[in-house]
């Protein structure tokens, strides 16, 4: 037998009234209700219970808490702003409850968590009821601790990437190479993106960018766009920009371009963990359903960033280009300094500015930011077939130097939504030198923990700036970092972290 959501369950349908409580969980689907309410005796609904919602539409999925005294009305369904999106509902709408039916997928997922390898039908239906939104944060943890107990293989890899892709949107574009660029993490301050977008667009190339906010790191590129310009453009303003202005930086998570990432993303962020086939599927995915032909993939490499060895580097690398040529995607990656933090400064406010400085040439800007800005324009300008063999990082540089790139990187922005000044944090506190000596270690990790401590990214304008970097010679009491806060709790816990962990910052005698 079937009720009225068409799942099996009672034949008679249990009815609520739709509250919504402003309640933000993330991407994860959640109701509210009272203990004692009518629904949950007849339902025999117990907390954590999965529940199924239907008000006038397809139903939803959601994960149910319950509460006592009069916090809701017996008659109540809270809901979360998850929720409350999926249903499309207003305020007092009658809508019926009922258990939600077992996940199939759910079998697929605890053969992964014993060894299993997993099918592209498995991975499809996993993917599937993710971004329906009936798998809860314990599920996705499992599934995504699952992948990094046992590494996915290249088949794996492949079927999650499609699954992922086919899961949403894809867009295409009018020219036939169309090129993007992605880094795979592990580096604080690293924000070449939004340099190389301008110098692309700005020598004829198509490079629409979609990027994803921070997962393990103080700042993502679509954080630190966004304390200069909109970045949560729907498809349509994505295209509308991209005709005018040749390139875009957008949030990848405002767009329905594999929607399973930024899920996926929310979960890595909370376990702090970036697994290599997960990684794959989300940069290939995304790149693969915002039309991309041509892809540049940095690849930074250090004892203290997310890939360790050249040997490492060298297999993620062969492993992203033989998925990529499965999907006829063209990929060139290359391998970068990763021993120390790029830029001056880390956190999304302060990044923006570094960045700014490098398109104004400003004869402070960081030059290590720059350069490495041009190694990689250069390497997409010549996948591109904007520049000969050889020849692209000098046309990087010229588009730098004549202000070329600059004027692109304001035009995109107006496109986008008008720019913006990045804030400025109201708190600083300087973080000296103990000892005189030179500097012979940076630990990318510790500094970039150090930075979330002081609240980036949800703080943008939270963070630090690096006034050393390898090889300086110091004396005692020289200032090694500054740090931003924007409240005296966070600027609180970042010092007792920097004081407990000096040896970040190694300085020899």
């Amino acid at each position: 037998m079937q009720n009225n959501l068409g799942v099996p369950g009672r034949v008679e349908p249990s009815f609520a009234r739709a509250r919504r409580l402003h309640l933000h969980t993330h991407h994860e689907l959640v109701a509210i209700m009272r203990a004692d309410s009518p629904v949950c005796h007849a339902e025999g609904l117990a907390p954590h219970t999965q529940i199924y919602i239907r008000g006038g539409s397809e139903p939803i999925a959601a994960t149910l808490y319950q509460v006592d005294g009069n916090f809701l009305a017996g008659d109540e369904i809270g809901l979360s702003e998850a929720a409350w999106n999926a249903l499309g509902v207003e305020e007092g709408t009658i809508l019926q409850v009922g258990h939600a039916p077992p996940l199939e997928s759910i079998a697929c997922l605890r053969q992964r968590i014993y060894g299993h390898r997993l099918s592209a039908e498995a991975l499809s239906h996993i993917v599937e009821d993710v971004v329906a939104g009936r798998y809860t944060d314990v599920h996705l943890a499992a599934f995504l601790t699952a992948t990094a107990a046992c590494p996915f293989n290249e088949d794996e890899t492949y079927f999650l990437t499609k699954a992922m892709v086919e899961a949403g949107d894809r867009l295409s574009w009018p020219s036939e190479i169309v090129v993007d660029k992605h880094c795979v993490g592990g580096l604080p301050g690293n924000r070449t993106t939004p340099i190389i977008v301008a110098i692309a667009a700005a020598c004829g190339l198509t490079m629409p960018k979609t990027s994803s906010r921070a997962i393990t790191s103080p700042a993502g590129t679509a954080d630190t766009m966004e304390t200069l310009t909109r970045v949560d453009l729907d498809l349509d303003a994505m295209q509308r920009v991209v005709a005018a202005e040749g390139g875009c930086l957008a949030w990848g998570g405002a767009v329905c371009l594999s929607p399973a990432d930024d899920i996926f993303i929310g979960v890595e962020r909370a376990l702090d963990i970036d697994t290599e086939g997960q990684l794959i599927a989300s940069v290939l995915s995304k790149k693969i359903a915002a039309g991309a032909t041509h892809v540049v993939l940095d690849i930074p490499v250090g004892p203290t960033a997310k890939v360790r060895s050249a040997p490492a580097a060298d297999r993620l690398a062969a492993t992203l280009s033989a998925v990529a040529a499965r999907f006829g995607v063209v990929t060139r990656c290359v391998q970068t300094d990763g021993t120390q933090p790029v830029g001056r400064s880390i956190g999304p406010a302060l990044e923006a500015r570094d960045v700014i400085a490098v398109l104004m040439g400003a004869a402070d800007a960081p030059s290590d930011l720059r350069d490495r800005a041009c190694t990689l324009a250069g390497v997409v300008l010549e996948l591109g077939a904007a520049a000969s063999k050889g020849e692209g990082r000098e046309l990087a540089m010229r588009t730098l130097a004549d202000g070329s790139a600059w004027k692109k990187f304001q035009r995109i922005c107006h496109a986008q939504g008008g720019m913006r000044t990045p804030p400025i944090a109201p708190l600083t506190h300087p973080i000296v030198a103990t000892h005189s000596g030179r500097v012979t270690h940076i630990d990318n990790r510790r500094i970039a923990r150090l930075a979330k401590l002081a609240g980036a990214p949800d703080a943008p304008a939270a963070g630090m700036v690096l006034h050393v970097v390898l090889g300086d010679e110091i004396i005692a009491g020289q200032p090694l970092l500054t740090l931003h806060a924007q409240s005296q709790g966070e600027m609180a816990y970042a010092l007792t972290y920097a004081a407990a962990n000096r040896d970040m910052l190694t300085i020899a005698p």
